[in-house]
């Protein structure tokens, strides 16, 4: 059974039984605890903590997931991968542990038609009612095993729903492992299925194991993943997920770049799996809008472009290796996820710049390495420390794995011990350093659990008016819900209905006033959504006190609301325009929309230079003096793909959506607030583009008002400088240009003539140089240089007394300040000589000091009345030298 039937089937199968399918949601999550989706369940968080009431009591969806826990057993097993499809059935307080058990076993045994006898079930060592369920529904009590805690309990990590959990695992036979069981071998028994039966309400404590259970939930539910990769290898009868027709193609690509077959030896074969599987994850994690950086998911992905790339060099593949095994992905896989084939430049210029940027990385990183080899055995020593490792692998990014391979064919080994306790450092003080922040934002998502608990969403009235009677629901100081809020203080609170936009989508939080019944005024100061459809509001009380429970009148700020509102439309039209000019992989990666300001960040592998940069400010604006309608309507999220509208990167949507049309050129999926028609907000002055991360630029502009005070300001800045040069501002720019050259040309006959003068003063220096024994000394004060005229000076005179040993040393008042410099000869200088020892005596003298290492060196201070003396302190020191 290939994978379209084998996703074909377990959904048809769920629809059927009433679960609403529910497209995946993207890699980059909506959820700020998550780094990557790693889990069918993250995008329904929400519904299984009961922050937000779901549209439907069952669910269904095939999520795309990224896992690196398990990174280092790829390929060294048959079933880890970094991205998998999960396939997923959800119940929402409807159905519970018998239902959930009997769908799994049917749609396993008759769907798929996997036989009876070859399955095993684990279940919580205290859930005799799972195992009962599994005895009723036919699995003999041999092939049932109770696990612990760590295995078969789960939660989320944070208080709320917890709860034991089922597995179903497959056994492939003798050929693949132990006898005994999942409990024994999970190579043989693999785990293809949980089913997760959220029953009870945990506390606080940590992710695993230890913390408290505090009683059952009001509202039972099921949350289950079936792997797609591993059922696949079952079905078609193959050892391992890379084997399947998921990742073979890839794998046949990275056999054609190695010129020969997999498996090869042991090594070889977790190289070729490493390639193969890795690359799926590449292309995936950059269609859903990952970049390669320094920290974060973009570190994930460099981690696995960098790991690719190592394990493609041990297979002896010098080529790039990253570009076409990802077009294998997309070509396998791009039907079915459209995104990939959408993106598949993106990725292709992404992970083609990159490995070139590695490939340098390798290229330093092995000469550092092999001169740290050099001194090892220069030292006789057989071990390249930790410290040097750690360095390698923190600065240059060279992983330690090549470290270690490279001192052993050099015949030394790592200090692999030392090297871990770095890392290992390094790791607790980053931890440390967020541990703060995790805590205090944990502290308020409970404190937002609770008012969304206790009251639910917000009624947000903002799109049709700025203004809203309403009641005050919670009040939050230091992440803890409150009864009152004193005048001064600065809290966050929570209204049942609200005018005030929360922060999303890239748009900025409304701000404004809110005054109670009981006189109190406070000051908007910002909105968030504290969690999903659930605003809070910061604001600081200007006077009087305020209470729960008060009625209250809130009033946005409509003149800044306005010009967000023009920085938002401005920004859809930017996003077009850039796409139609750069090409569609310029998608969005992230914005600010402001008051009177934007900024936008997009996929593109090269600066924009400025003619382009011209044009697209042009392109907008043009389009928005057009006077485009600006239309807002709603649709499920099918319809609303199917008519072309643009998803955002990361930005999480529902099963009906909103949608804004600026003419017949842009549609976007948008939360946001947006002006009527597009003269409304413009102009657009674009004020420059930067590179903001690989493959990442940015672009910041004004809109509006901030727009037109821009152009005015550049119109007055002409104007002046016009009336300077005495000329129309028209001709501004050609009788500048003919000043400055002209200015160069003077600028260059001084300099010519400064080198003149001071050739010639070297010559009048050089003549009477004093003879010592040993050589020849010039220690003379000079007028009107300054520091660097000064060396030129010193260095001009010693050049004139090469042929012998010669010492020359100036000095100079300038400024208030001593000047020195001394020169001396080159076979002097070849001796061990440094200028600077010239100056040190002298040096103090002035009130200064010198330092430094060469033929050449300065030295200044506080007292020019000194210079006579010091000079004079100089010419023995030199003397002395010359004479030893």
């Amino acid at each position: 059974m290939r994978s379209t039937q084998i996703r074909s089937t377990f959904l048809d199968y769920f629809t059927s039984r009433g679960h609403r399918q529910v497209p995946s949601s993207p890699l980059i999550p909506s959820d700020p605890t998550l780094l990557l989706a790693n889990a069918g369940m993250n995008q329904f968080k929400p519904y299984f903590l009961g922050e937000v009431t779901p549209e439907y009591p069952r669910a269904t969806t095939i999520q795309k997931c990224a896992r690196t826990s398990d990174i280092d057993n790829v390929g060294r097993t048959n079933r880890h991968a970094t991205f998998f499809e999960m396939m997923g059935n959800f119940s929402f307080g409807d159905y519970f542990k018998a239902d959930a058990i009997a769908y799994a076993w049917e749609l396993l045994t008759q769907g798929y038609n996997l036989e009876k006898d070859r399955l095993w079930i684990t279940v919580y060592q205290d859930d005799d009612e799972a195992e009962q369920l599994w005895r009723k529904i036919g699995v003999p009590a041999e092939r049932i095993q109770r696990l612990g805690m760590e295995d078969n309990f789960w939660s989320m990590g944070v208080p709320g729903p917890c709860g034991p959990c089922s597995e179903v695992n497959y056994d492939r036979g003798p050929a693949f492992g132990r006898e005994g069981g999942p409990a024994v071998d999970g190579e043989r028994y693999m785990e293809i299925w949980n089913l997760v039966f959220m029953q009870y309400q945990r506390g606080e404590g940590d992710k695993k194991g230890d913390f408290p259970v505090l009683g059952d939930l009001a509202q039972q539910s099921i949350d289950t993943g079936l792997g797609l990769d591993r059922l696949a290898a079952i079905l078609q009868g193959v050892e391992n997920v890379c084997s399947t027709d998921l990742l073979l193609p890839t794998l046949e690509t990275v056999q054609e770049l190695a010129d020969r077959n997999y498996p090869g030896n042991d090594e070889e074969k977790v190289s070729f799996q490493v390639v193969t599987e890795h690359a799926r994850s590449i292309a995936y994690l950059i269609a859903d809008g990952v970049l390669p950086s320094k920290d974060g998911r973009g570190y994930v992905l460099r981690r696995l472009m960098r790991r690719a790339i190592r394990h493609a060099r041990l297979l002896g593949i010098d080529q790039p290796v990253l570009a076409p095994t990802t077009a294998s992905v997309i070509a396998n896989l791009g039907e079915v996820w459209p995104e990939l084939t959408g993106q598949a430049a993106l990725i292709e210029q992404v992970v083609t710049a990159e490995e070139a940027s590695f490939t340098r990385t390798l290229t330093q990183g092995t000469r550092l390495l092999n001169a740290a080899i050099t001194r090892s055995r220069d030292s006789r020593t057989t071990t390249l420390t930790g410290e040097t490792a750690f360095e390698l692998h923190d600065t240059y990014g060279f992983p330690v794995e090549l470290t270690i391979e490279a001192a052993r064919d050099a015949g030394l080994t790592v200090d692999e011990d030392r090297f871990a306790d770095l890392l290992s450092e390094q790791q607790k003080r980053a931890k440390a350093g967020g541990k703060a922040k995790t805590s205090e934002a944990l502290r308020r998502q409970n404190a937002y659990r609770e008012l969304s608990s206790r009251h639910g969403r917000t009624d947000f009235v903002g799109y049709g008016r700025l203004d809203a009677e309403t009641t005050v629901l919670g009040l939050i100081t230091d992440g803890t819900v409150a009864p009152s809020a004193d005048q001064g203080r600065t809290v966050e609170l929570v209204l049942d209905r609200s005018p005030f936009y929360a922060e999303s989508g890239g748009q900025v939080g409304d701000t404004g006033t809110i005054r109670t019944a009981g006189g109190a005024l406070l000051e908007v100061l910002d909105t968030k959504l504290g969690l999903e459809g659930f605003h809070v509001h910061t604001v600081r009380l200007v006077e009087g006190e305020i209470r729960i429970g008060e009625q209250a009148e809130a009033l946005v700020d409509g003149q800044r609301r306005d010009a967000v509102a023009r920085s938002h439309s401005a920004t859809h039209v930017l996003h077009a325009m850039l796409r139609r000019t750069l090409g569609d992989h310029a998608r969005q990666h992230g914005s600010l929309v402001d008051a009177g300001r934007l900024r936008f960040d997009f996929a593109h592998f090269s600066a924009v230079d400025r003619t382009q940069i011209a044009a697209i400010e042009a392109l907008v604006n043009d389009h928005l003096l057009d006077d485009p309608e600006v239309r807002i309507w709603h649709a499920t999220r099918s319809e609303a793909e199917a008519a072309g509208a643009t998803a955002l990167f990361g930005e999480k949507y529902g099963d009906h959506v909103r949608i804004v049309d600026i003419g017949d050129f842009s549609r976007e999926l948008c939360g946001g607030t947006h002006v009527g028609h597009g003269s409304n907000a413009g102009p657009v002055r674009i004020l420059g583009e930067a590179s903001i991360g690989s493959n990442l630029r940015r672009i910041e502009a004004l809109t509006g008002r901030d727009a037109l005070n821009y152009y005015d300001t550049e119109r007055r800045l002409l104007e002046e400088l016009s009336s300077l040069l005495g000329t129309r501002p028209q001709d501004a720019p050609d009788t500048l240009r003919k000043r400055l050259d002209a200015l160069t040309t003077a600028q260059q006959e001084l300099d010519r003539l400064r080198d003149t003068e001071l050739r010639t003063r070297a010559q009048q220096l050089a003549g009477p140089a004093r003879t010592v024994t040993g050589g020849r000394i010039v220690a003379e004060k000079v007028t009107g240089l300054g520091s660097d005229e000064l060396r030129t000076l010193a260095t001009n005179t010693v050049a004139l007394l090469n042929g012998d040993r010669a010492v020359v040393v100036l000095g100079a008042e300038h400024d208030g300040k001593a000047l020195l410099a001394a020169a001396v000869t080159r076979n002097l200088h070849d001796t061990g000589f440094q200028a600077s020892q010239i100056l040190v005596r002298a040096a103090r003298t002035v009130g200064g000091g010198a330092g430094g290492k060469g033929p050449v060196a300065s030295a200044g201070g506080r007292h020019p009345g000194a210079l006579d003396e010091a000079l004079a302190i100089a010419a023995q020191d030199a003397a002395r030298i010359l004479g030893q």
